[in-house]
């Protein structure tokens, strides 16, 4: 078993790690509209497709990658593949600052991708360094990165964007770089010798390691839950900036900030309301909350047609950010310490798989319903058909995977633990 020490640092740890990445990440969405458009001579319409493909190019490396390196955390531990991957993930923010023409950007996205199907090895050290009594809190921490780190990365990259649309990609690589230096010195290696497996060929590709989940009973509902989760919120990245700046004539600025507050309100639902609500309903019914929250919240951003709906709607469903933890922590139990790795590269194939087919998707339909040759004017369609996507998620959970009792008052403070 772990060690307390060692597990606690590498909770802290990896939580840094995460937080400054999702930082590197969120800098330069305020930026994209108008660094793509610069590049390609686009509209922000047609940018907004532009964009797509970019995102397309890094979620199918993620697709391919994610597994291969899960496997490989679960073999060689997860110390040297977090390491790996956020070197490469400067490497790539530095290629994209220098890029000098639209096809350049794909060879950055190809490098993010790569190091960013790292998340399941993070998610696997949050596995390794947890037991029943305080999992779905601690993963609820990758909640808290995002949450943060979307809070603040927007805001400076909106600020750093008014001095022109490269200025975010020179600071996510600088980051990136502080974050690489940061964690060699101070990372822990959290997967014991007697966990380790050997490694599989055979088990280390997309395909191999979702047919590996079905030795594991439930996990497959689970699994499409996630998939139609994951599916419905990359439509957030694909079209909020384009939107923004469409539908409100938002600035830069005005961008980072609106992000921000969402990133705000995410990080206080996952670091203040989670873990109170967790021990009280159960991981069941905090997911199910999650999911239902989520999906008002699409309908609510479709419905928004003035800048100050959207922060409306921001605080009313915040709630929303109840989903992710409890329904990884539902998946992380149902498999042994032996396969984390290999389960959260799997869910990361399946995340990997909306974020190919959700930007293209998302983009399409705002693309097709903005601008002068739209049948129909609807720039909030995307989230619409997003909210459609998160309905039919909730259909699922109710029907497929099974409620749990909430925990009984007396062992109520456990998790906090």
């Amino acid at each position: 078993m772990l060690e307390p020490k060692i597990a606690r640092r590498g909770l802290v740890l990896v939580f840094m790690i995460l937080f400054l990445d999702v930082i590197g990440i969120a800098i330069i969405m305020p930026v994209l509209p108008a660094f793509l458009s610069e590049l390609t001579g686009d509209s922000i319409a047609d940018a907004a497709v532009d964009g797509g493909w970019l995102l397309l190019v890094y979620s199918a490396m993620q697709f391919l990658f994610a597994p291969l390196i899960g496997n490989l955390s679960d073999r060689f531990g997860r110390r040297p593949v977090l390491l790996a991957s956020v070197f490469t993930f400067a490497v790539d923010n530095l290629i994209c600052a220098l890029a000098g023409s639209y096809w350049m950007l794909f060879v950055g996205r190809v490098l993010a991708g790569i190091s960013g199907a790292s998340f399941a090895t993070a998610s696997a050290t949050i596995a390794d360094a947890s037991d029943d009594s305080n999992r779905a809190k601690n993963f609820g921490l990758i909640g808290i990165a995002f949450g943060t780190g979307f809070a603040i990365g927007p805001v400076i990259g909106g600020l750093l964007g008014e001095f022109g649309p490269r200025v975010p990609f020179y600071g996510a690589a600088a980051l990136a770089f502080l974050n690489f230096a940061f964690a060699w010195f101070m990372l822990p290696e959290t997967l014991l010798q007697e966990n380790r497996r050997r490694f599989e060929w055979g088990r280390a590709n997309p395909l191999g390691a979702l047919k590996q989940m079905r030795n594991y009973p439930g996990i497959g509902w689970v699994g499409l839950v996630f998939f139609l989760y994951w599916l419905c919120h990359a439509v957030y990245p694909a079209v909020w900036p384009f939107v923004s700046a469409d539908r409100y004539g938002w600035s830069e600025g005005q961008i980072g900030l609106s992000l921000g507050v969402f990133g705000v309100c995410g990080a206080i639902v996952m670091g203040v309301i989670l873990p109170r609500v967790v021990p009280v309903l159960g991981e069941w019914r905090t997911a199910l909350t999650g999911l239902v929250f989520t999906t008002l919240a699409l309908f609510g951003y479709a419905s928004a047609w003035q800048g100050w709906m959207v922060y409306a709607v921001i605080l009313l469903t915040c709630l929303e950010g109840l989903a992710d933890a409890p329904l990884r922590s539902i998946a992380a139990a149902k498999v042994p310490p032996s396969a984390q790795g290999e389960l959260q590269g799997a869910m990361s194939s399946l995340s990997s798989i909306t974020t190919i087919l959700g930007p293209v998707i998302f983009t399409q339909i705002y693309s097709g319903f903005s601008g002068g040759n739209a049948p129909v004017a609807f720039t909030g369609a995307a989230y619409l058909a997003a909210a459609v996507f998160v309905g039919l998620g909730v259909l699922v959970f109710v029907a497929k995977v099974p409620a749990a009792p909430p925990p009984a008052a007396g062992d109520r403070g456990v998790v906090e633990n």
